[in-house]
């Protein structure tokens, strides 16, 4: 499929209005950029408007007969439906996955076996992900293989698993279409790469409680697991099947009980032997949640929306469940005796892709591990993009406090004394800490040795956020 059949000649058809009308299943505005004729704008009527075009305009463009026998399209009459979505994505890859719910409010409950495309949390992992260059990497629970698409722009080998046979299907369809290399295997979780091991494992699972209360499940996202545990047994079984220094990175949601605390609980689920870090993004009541995801899988427009909604709540209800929370998981495996173990809420806006900033933040934690004993020794430098701002009542002849605020990554605000704020902005790389931590007493005219013990934790807690770096 050439004419230019790809994201950005897409986009550069549609433009900013049709795709932002497209993305909310309305197709009004992309019928009107798409009137030419052209064949360009046939495969976009066809594939992601979902309406009948004619065969022989596209006949030039796509091969029908080839599309016909893998199932992507069907005649009706002189002209082709599709029976699959077939969709450009980022760097020339073509995406197959199965028709959504549906457009312009014609929508439709979808079927058990479906298998999704690209979507807001697929699109979270994949900016999630760490990409430094590996030798294999492993996408579980691929459905359509988006992840793996990415993974082998910087893997040697990549390997996908499903469970599912019609994600299997897709997922190979996907890469014989985007020209990739990929080996996928067909089996729950990590039955099929029992006894290997991966550089990097990245995961968008089925991670939905409660979703099979009241007989709606969906292989897609209904792990077939009590709450929360399959997002726990991910978390626990993947550093078996990481090679030393690798990456385990997947999304997760997890339960907010009466009387418990989610960061022990998320906390307990956390593997010895690795670093680990588990960010909380959003918490969903439960009446929010369960709409959400039925209005996701097209059961609001169903005769069963009530009855499911209501099995669904009375689930929750029973299991304790005040809130769900969703968040992501990375892991990396470590030969430490005190690795990094950080479990934390964050709805707050971070800059996106957040891998450079994930890699970038557990090499802080394994620098800080490495010079635990002559930090004072060390150079640092305050982060590309801090600002300090001063607070407090305008006039004021002294602020309240000081915040240290990134402009980048997780966008972190940190409050610090006058003295921590004057060891920061001495902080340019030149000079070890320990002197500096002398000059700054001295200005100060406090005790040295006091001031160590005062700023030396708050020093750590800067690198380890990123405000403070290794020069």
């Amino acid at each position: 499929m050439a004419v230019g059949y790809d994201a950005d000649g897409v986009a550069e058809l549609l433009g900013p209005v049709a795709q932002r009308a497209l993305a909310r299943s309305e197709t009004v505005p992309a019928r009107r950029a798409t009137a030419g004729g052209s064949a360009l704008e046939q495969l976009v009527r066809l594939w992601l408007l979902q309406l009948p075009v004619p065969e022989e305009a596209v006949a030039e463009a796509l091969p029908v007969e080839a599309a016909l026998r893998l199932g992507l399209v069907a005649r009706d009459g002189a002209s082709l439906r599709a029976r699959l979505d077939v969709r450009p994505y980022d760097e020339g890859f073509l995406v197959v996955s199965d028709l959504g719910t549906g457009l312009d409010g014609e929508v439709s409950p979808l079927p058990a076996d479906h298998v999704l495309g690209v979507g807001g949390a697929s699109t979270s992992l994949a900016e999630l992900t760490v990409r430094p260059p590996v030798g294999r990497a492993l996408d579980l629970g691929t459905g359509c293989g988006v992840q793996a698409l990415h993974l082998s722009g910087h893997a040697r080998e990549v390997v996908a698993t499903d469970v599912l046979p019609r994600a299997v299907r897709l997922a190979r369809l996907t890469a014989a279409l985007s020209g990739v290399e990929l080996d996928v295997r067909e089996g729950s979780w990590f039955a099929p790469v029992r006894g290997e091991r991966f550089d990097l494992v990245v995961s968008n699972p089925p991670f939905v409680v409660g979703g099979t209360a009241g007989g709606g499940e969906r292989t897609y996202r209904d792990g077939g697991e009590a709450g929360d545990a399959l997002c726990a047994r991910l978390v626990r079984e993947a550093p078996a099947h990481l090679t030393e220094g690798g990456w385990c990175q997947l999304l997760a949601n997890w339960v907010h009980r009466r009387g418990e605390d989610w960061r022990e609980r998320v906390g307990g689920w956390l593997p010895e032997g690795c670093d680990a870090w588990a960010l909380q993004r959003e918490v969903l009541d439960p009446a929010e949640y369960v709409s959400l995801w039925l209005h996701d899988a097209g059961d609001a427009a169903g005769p069963r929306y009530r009855d499911l909604y209501d099995a669904w709540l009375g689930a929750l209800e029973r299991d304790g469940v005040e809130g769900v929370g969703f968040g992501w998981v990375s892991l990396r495996r470590v030969d430490a005796a005190a690795p990094q173990r950080r479990v934390e809420d964050w709805p707050h806006a971070v800059e996106a892709p957040l891998g450079p900033h994930v890699l970038d933040a557990f090499g802080r934690w394994e620098w800080l591990r490495g010079h635990a004993a002559d930090l004072l020794g060390q150079r640092l430098r305050v982060a590309d993009g801090v600002v300090q701002e001063q607070v407090g009542p305008p006039g004021a002849e002294d602020p309240e406090h000081l915040v240290l605020r990134q402009q980048g990554g997780l966008r972190r605000a940190e409050r610090v004394g006058t003295a921590a704020a004057g060891l920061v902005g001495a902080c340019d790389g030149t000079v070890p800490l320990g002197v500096l931590v002398e000059a700054v007493a001295a200005v100060l005219d406090e005790d040295a040795e006091g001031l160590r013990a005062s700023v030396l934790p708050v020093v750590r807690t800067l690198v380890a956020d990123g405000t403070l770096v290794p020069a």
